[in-house]
């Protein structure tokens, strides 16, 4: 085979030649001798120039998309690059990408991919076997026979029981099912957990990107307080980079987390484990510390004007009218009415900080500093945690770290990690028609698939927090199309248990994914790199242009094409939906993409668009002048307002509101920050999953900290007497880059285990480890580490499901198959509240990942 690699590589080769050959090579290869070799020029092509450099698409939701670069020679990519646009420094650094984005060409060439439409072996109308979906074995099958099936058992199952009997996750087949006569949608809070619904009624900013101040604006804090944060894994592109540049400025940075994660340690960051999913106790430590050793004279830690002038609640002075005076935040920390004060022993005994760290903690956030207090959404990503994001905008309140350079509270992730404020350039919209659902169930992830097994569920609305209504639901019909719900979403256990029941389950898919490996019709998808072209953005001051790198492989087709010809079979007028094609929608996003001009201020269009251009696309327009022609942006890829400090770009998150409140009020029903929220209470409790109150109090989580025991008050530890986290993980964007063989190889994808505990359960490095939860077990193999906290377990995050049907443990390390579908508050996914038992493994050792046969089929 190595022969076989040489010959192909001195071989001037047709592209379908060069496909058949790397497919047959990654299958055949390991890791080291296939892909080097396939994917990179030779010396003479580099000296001649040959090929052409593509921007292309690093589309992955890891919230720092960045700019790569492919050489493509006779429609072949020999070799990826990343942003070399301009020179790099702190103020206008390059958009480099990380070692995914850099893989990203194994991704779309791999042997894997799913080349043609695809029936499972045992399918019949109404389901056939369905217990063997998972296990089946596949049948190639052509597009006709897909869409005839997939329709007609849409069809029968519609007359039968309605539209209501059909779930679907949202995407562009799901329009053409609302033309159908709609389906049944979900919801969720997804990565943003309490962040997303607590936000609106007590007045902080509703995304990652307006609750904190510039990355230029942070470089001039004292002080950085960073809780659940690793955006040098989770968002490797620059914030890491810009969080050095504020502590090169200066500031000292306090890690406030149950795992040192490679950010911390970059920053050399003071560590103080905390627990996870008890923020708010520590928080309310915090607090109790705040008020108990404030002295405006000797030891000014609380900003008392703001609270004055832009909060309510926080004393019995500030209530709101009506409300018991006696139910103010202040008196509820200090224990005032019942009994119980929320000091720092208090606190300490659930989240695990101890005592003096809490106070060390609260002093380092003393008002008369410049302190950031930023979050990631993970400590928000766990049950019972409604009111955690109004507790960290009372914190930042207290201590007057709102509306001013230097200080900032809020969530610094995703996009906005490092660097808030709204986008500097942005990309223009498709312009196709929305199309309303008929059908408005609407299924929370924590409870879809059990309300699919059970036929029962709770009515709130599609994130409209309507009163919790239950309803009875019968779905026959799954189909994904934009997502990977099943691997994603809480209880994967009971996530199988519904795929087999129902009588179809279709998946658009560009490999076997855990979605795909459970359905009955599998179509085969294009990449990014196989369309005309996009855009993508990782922070404000960026817009990414991305351009087609090689032609549709095998029989793949867009979710577009297929939701189209799925209509045509169901009858349906898909124009309706799709109104116009693909170019169209790309050349519309183009034409309507917008810059901010240097005042800081005005919005001006950002492509120069010719009528040579609109002559040259085929496609309906008009010219106009922007900043940068449409070749030259295509050319470049990359579109970046140049920032320096002083200039007109700056964000300060809150400002005009500290300044003048009255003139510029909050949207909330006092137009201040309310740390006491009655619409807050009311939104939540009227849900009917539990109850709050109006003010940020302490609810253990169903499986937090205190679950681990069997008896909280004797400390009696239970059944399952560890706790899970699950962090985003290098080899993987999510669920994405899982099956990329170079990415195995260096990231094995163990299980993080903390010395003293594999010491008490005679675990060592290397060990194969069960971890079982009362909802399913995995197995993976130990890291025996000091960099997370004692009771603590880390399970990376997106590992596929690899079912043993026999046992039922997952040999793939899955962490969603230990989460449960727990409902609480306002549906909030309990990915960081999970509980579970640890033992050294006495079957067979499990192999490295990147050794197991790869899932290629045909």
């Amino acid at each position: 085979m190595v022969n076989l690699l040489d010959k192909i590589n001195e071989l001037n080769l047709s592209r379908r030649s060069f496909l058949k050959a790397s497919t047959a090579a990654a299958a055949a290869l390991s890791l080291g001798g296939c892909a080097n070799t396939l994917t990179t020029a030779s010396p003479d092509q580099m000296a001649n120039g040959e090929g052409e450099w593509r921007t292309a698409a690093c589309w992955h939701n890891c919230g720092s998309r960045c700019l790569n670069k492919a050489l493509v020679v006779d429609g072949v990519v020999v070799r990826q690059k990343t942003d070399d646009t301009h020179p790099d420094s702190p103020d206008f650094p390059q958009q480099r990408a990380c070692l995914r984005g850099r893989s990203q060409r194994q991704q779309v060439f791999g042997a894997d991919r799913l080349k043609y439409p695809m029936r499972r072996k045992n399918w019949a109308p109404g389901g056939g076997q369905k217990e063997l979906r998972g296990q089946d074995e596949w049948v190639r099958i052509s597009w006709e026979e897909a869409f005839e099936s997939i329709a007609g058992e849409l069809k029968r199952i519609k007359e039968e029981h309605g539209n209501r009997a059909i779930f679907a996750d949202g995407g562009d087949a799901s329009k053409v099912l609302a033309l159908y006569g709609g389906y049944v949608s979900n919801w969720g809070t997804t990565s943003r957990g309490t962040w997303h619904g607590t936000n609106g009624p007590v007045g902080i900013g509703p995304s990652a990107v307006e609750g904190i101040n510039d990355r230029i604006d942070m470089r001039n804090c004292e002080t950085v307080i960073m809780f659940s944060m690793n955006p040098a894994w989770s968002s490797a592109g620059n914030p890491a980079y810009n969080f050095m540049q504020v502590k090169k400025a200066g500031a000292e940075f306090i890690a406030v987390d149950p795992y040192y994660n490679d950010t911390y340690a970059l920053l050399e960051a003071d560590w103080i484990p905390s627990r996870p999913s008890e923020d708010t106790a520590l928080l309310l430590g915090v607090a109790h510390t705040l008020i108990v050793e404030d002295d405006p004279a000797t030891n000014p830690l609380i900003d008392w004007e703001y609270l004055k002038n832009n909060t309510i609640g926080f004393d019995a002075d500030s209530m709101p009218e009506g409300a018991d005076p006696k139910d103010n935040f202040k008196d509820y920390v200090l224990g005032t009415y019942d009994g119980t004060p929320k000091n720092a022993e208090w606190a300490s005994e659930i989240c695990g900080v101890e005592p003096q760290r809490i106070r060390y903690l609260a002093r380092a956030m003393s008002k008369n500093k410049k302190v950031a207090i930023i979050f990631g959404w993970a400590s928000a990503r766990t049950q019972n945690a409604d009111s955690l994001p109004q507790l960290v905008m009372t914190i930042g309140a207290m201590t007057g770290h709102m509306g001013k350079s230097g200080h900032m509270c809020g969530v610094s992730c995703h996009t906005g990690s490092s660097n808030g404020g709204p986008g500097l350039v942005t990309a223009g919209k498709d312009g196709l028609p929305s199309v309303e659902n008929p059908v408005d169930d609407s299924l929370n992830h924590t409870e879809m698939w059990r309300a699919i097994v059970d036929g029962k569920y709770n009515f709130t609305g599609q994130m409209k927090w309507k009163k919790g209504e239950m309803r009875d639901i019968d779905i026959r019909a799954i189909y994904h199309d934009t997502s990977a719900r099943l691997q994603t979403a809480d209880g994967m256990t009971k996530g199988i248990e519904a795929h087999r029941k129902v009588e179809l389950v279709v998946s658009h898919a560009q490999f076997l994914t855990t979605n795909a490996k459970y359905s009955d019709f599998v179509l085969p998808l294009t990449t990014e790199w196989e369309k005309l072209g996009g855009f993508v953005t990782g922070n404000r001051e960026i817009l990414i242009m991305y351009s087609q790198i090689t032609e549709k492989m095998y029989e793949c087709e867009s979710d577009q094409w297929i939701a189209k010809e799925l209509g045509k079979r169901l009858g349906v007028d898909v124009s309706k939906a799709f109104p116009f094609d693909e170019k169209q929608q790309f050349f519309n996003m183009i034409a309507g993409s917008k810059v901010t001009l240097p005042d800081g201020k005005t919005k001006a269009p950002l492509v120069t668009i010719t009528a040579a251009d609109i002559a040259e696309w085929g496609v309906e327009g008009e010219p106009q002048e922007g900043q940068i022609t449409l070749k030259e942006f295509k050319e470049q890829g990359l579109y970046q307002v140049e920032r320096k400090p002083g200039d007109n770009y700056g964000f300060i998150a809150y400002k005009k509101f500290r300044d003048d409140p009255a003139a510029n009020p909050l949207g909330t029903e006092s137009g201040k920050m309310e740390i006491y929220s009655r619409a807050l209470a009311q939104r939540i409790n009227n849900m009917g999953y539990s109850k709050i109150e109006p003010i940020p109090t302490y609810i253990p989580p169903v499986e937090g900290y205190q679950a681990t025991f069997s008896d909280w008050k004797s400390k009696a530890k239970g059944d399952y007497p560890f706790q899970v986290i699950n962090p985003h993980y290098l080899r993987r964007s999510h669920s994405v880059f899982d099956n990329v063989q170079w990415l195995r190889e260096t990231w094995p994808n163990p299980v993080f285990i903390n010395a003293q505990d594999a010491k008490a359960k005679g675990i060592m490095d290397g060990d194969t480890v069960l971890l079982t939860s009362q909802h399913g077990k995995v197995l993976r193999t130990a890291l025996v580490t000091e960099r997370f906290m004692p009771g603590v377990i880390g399970l990376p995050h997106g590992s596929w499901v690899d079912m043993d049907e026999k046992t039922g443990i997952d040999k793939g390390g899955a962490d969603n198959i230990l989460c449960g579908p727990v409902s609480t508050g306002q549906g909030a996914s309990g990915w960081n509240t999970c509980i579970v038992q640890l033992e050294k493994y006495a079957g067979a050792s499990l192999i490295p990942d990147v050794e197991k046969p790869q899932r290629i089929i045909f």
